[in-house]
């Protein structure tokens, strides 16, 4: 039986970077170690050893491309995780999914495809820097 995951806290102990709620960037952001994002994103986001935490009243619009993805709020784009992508029940997704570990929580919502490939597989590529067409969710 597996063990339950240990639920992410609002504390900022053991992040290098952390935005507020009320905070709104644009750009391509890269970065390493955590980062938290509560405000709002637009871009592209990447980090190839880094943990991106979208908290839940944060609002992305980007692609993103690090190494853990832990989301318990919305993001607009395809998420490319080369170790794992966690689904909080808050989370709301409107893109693709690519990881090789994938948990999706009950209340998660996904608008969107998902991959779940070994990291060695050939089809490990990167996902398309394009955001997806906005859908409106219904």
């Amino acid at each position: 039986m597996d063990s339950p995951r240990p639920e992410v806290k609002e504390s900022r102990q053991g992040m290098e970077a952390y935005t507020g709620f009320q905070t709104s960037l644009e750009g391509k952001l890269t970065f390493q170690g955590v980062l938290r994002l509560n405000g709002r994103f637009s871009g592209t986001i990447e980090s190839k050893e880094g943990t991106l935490i979208v908290g839940k009243e944060a609002t992305i619009d980007a692609n993103i491309l690090v190494h853990i993805a832990v989301v318990s709020g919305e993001v607009r784009g395809n998420i490319q995780a080369t170790h794992r992508v966690e689904l909080h029940p808050t989370a709301r997704v409107f893109g693709d999914l690519i990881a090789p570990v994938m948990t999706v929580d009950a209340g998660a919502r996904l608008n969107g495809n998902f991959t779940v490939w070994p990291k060695d597989h050939p089809g490990s590529r990167p996902i398309n820097s394009q955001p997806p067409p906005f859908i409106a969710p219904t």
